[in-house]
C-alpha cells in the first residue's frame, strides 16, 4: 500500500465513523457486545500492520483504539466481529459458537458413533486456518507421486484446493447463524459444512464460474493478508480444476452450505499410487493400529526428536501427541526409543522398528494406513 493511501486510512474522520455505525447490515461490522480494545493481542496486529503498511502502529501517529476505528475493526468503543476474529485474545470467550469442530470417522456414516480423532478448533480465524489444515493433513493419505522415497508425500486431495475451500468457509459464512464450521473426514470423502445458505443473489452453479458476493466485507479486506486468499470469485473455480470430485450444496432448509470433496480412492481425478518397491508382508507384520498410529508411523523418515515429529503432524499439544499417537505406536511394537534407558533425555529420538517398517511398505502399497474399525 502506498503512503498515500495509508494516511487515508488513518485520517477518516467523524462522518466515516457514524456511518460505520449505521451501517449494521454486515455481520462482520456488528459490535461484539463486552469487548474492547484491550482484547486485541497487539503482537499480533502490530505485525500484521508493519506487514502490510511498512511500519509499525506506534509510528503512525495515532492510538491503538483511533488505529483499530478507521480500519473498520472497531466503533470506538467496542471491536467488532472482524476485529474480535481477526485479532482478538481467545475470541470464543465472547463468542463461544465460532468454532470448528473437526471429526475423523473410521468409516462413511455420520450416524458411527466411533471416530478416529476429533478436535474443537478455537482462537482467532489465521489459527483455526492453521490447525484445521493440520487435522487434514494428518487424517488424509499421502501419496509419493513424484517425490522421494523418505519423504512424507503429497496429500491424496491437492492442498491448494483444500486450501481454497477451508479460506472459504472461515471468510464467507453467515456470522448472523451462531454455529460453528464442521470438518469431517469419512473414508470415502471430506466435508466442510458452513453456518448460512447461499445469498439469493448466487447458485451453486454461479459459484462455479467465479460468481461471488462479499457477505463480509470487513474480513475479506484483511484477510488478503493473513490468510491464503485470494478473493475476486477465483477460489472455487481453481478449487475445482485441481480436483474436479468437489459437490457443492446449497441447504436452504438447513441454512447451511455444504462442500463435499471425494477422496482419491473414489474420488474423479484420484491419483495412482505406484510406489517402485512393493514388497509381500504377511498380516502378522501388519497389526490393525489406530488411525493416529497410522498417520504417525507414515511420517517416519529416519529417527526422529518428538517435537520433529508433533511438527509434521501439525500438532502443539505435547499431552495428546503422547497419549494419541506415540505411546500406542510404542506399545504395537511399531516405534522405539533410541535411548530406551534414558526415556527423558533431551538427546532421546525415535525410529521405526522393523515390524514398523514393514507396516509402513504395506500402507504404501495399499494406498492408505491399516485402520482399526
Amino acid at each position: 500500500m502506498t503512503e498515500t493511501e495509508l494516511l487515508e486510512i488513518l485520517a477518516r474522520g467523524e462522518d466515516s465513523r457514524h456511518q460505520f455505525r449505521r451501517d449494521e447490515t454486515n455481520a462482520d461490522s456488528v459490535p461484539v457486545a463486552g469487548s474492547s480494545p484491550a482484547d486485541i493481542d497487539e503482537k499480533a496486529f502490530t505485525a500484521y500492520f508493519q506487514r502490510r503498511f511498512g511500519q509499525r502502529p506506534e509510528y503512525a501517529g495515532q492510538g491503538l483504539e483511533h488505529l483499530l476505528q478507521n480500519l473498520g475493526l472497531s466503533d470506538g468503543r467496542e471491536l467488532n466481529l472482524a476485529g474480535l476474529l481477526l485479532f482478538g485474545q481467545r475470541p470464543q470467550r465472547l463468542c463461544p459458537a465460532l468454532v470448528v469442530k473437526a471429526v475423523c470417522f473410521p468409516g462413511t456414516a455420520l450416524t458411527d458413533t466411533r471416530y478416529l480423532d476429533s478436535e474443537d478448533i478455537d482462537g482467532t480465524l489465521p489459527e483455526q486456518y492453521q490447525r484445521s489444515f493440520a487435522f487434514i493433513r494428518r487424517n488424509l493419505r499421502h501419496v509419493q507421486g513424484d517425490r522421494g522415497f523418505n519423504t512424507l508425500g503429497q496429500l491424496e486431495i491437492p492442498e491448494q484446493a483444500l486450501e481454497e475451500l477451508l479460506v472459504n468457509a472461515l471468510i464467507h459464512r453467515d456470522y448472523f447463524t451462531s454455529a460453528s464450521i464442521r470438518l469431517m473426514v469419512f473414508a470415502d470423502r471430506l466435508e466442510i459444512i458452513s453456518p448460512g445458505h447461499l445469498p439469493d443473489s448466487l447458485s451453486t452453479e454461479a459459484i462455479r464460474r467465479g460468481a461471488t458476493n462479499r457477505r463480509n466485507p470487513t474480513l475479506t479486506e484483511h484477510a488478503v493478508h493473513l490468510l491464503p486468499y485470494r478473493g475476486l470469485g477465483t477460489g472455487i473455480p481453481r478449487a475445482l480444476r485441481d480436483w474436479p470430485a468437489i459437490e457443492l450444496i446449497d441447504e436452504v432448509a438447513a441454512n447451511q452450505f455444504r462442500v463435499v470433496v471425494r477422496r482419491s480412492a473414489a474420488g474423479e481425478g484420484a491419483q495412482q499410487v505406484t510406489p517402485q518397491v512393493t514388497p509381500q508382508v504377511t498380516p502378522q507384520v501388519t497389526p490393525q493400529v489406530t488411525q493416529q498410529v497410522g498417520t504417525l508411523v507414515r511420517a517416519f523418515s529416519g529417527e526422529h526428536a518428538r517435537q520433529e515429529l508433533m511438527d509434521a503432524l501439525g500438532l502443539r499439544d505435547r499431552n495428546h501427541f503422547g497419549q494419541a499417537f506415540l505411546l500406542p505406536a510404542i506399545d504395537s511394537g511399531l516405534v522405539e526409543m533410541t535411548l530406551p534407558d534414558k526415556p527423558n533425555s533431551r538427546l532421546q529420538r525415535y525410529r521405526l522398528t522393523p515390524a514398523g517398517r514393514a507396516w509402513q511398505q504395506a500402507a504404501e502399497r495399499l494406498g492408505g494406513p491399516t485402520q482399526q474399525d
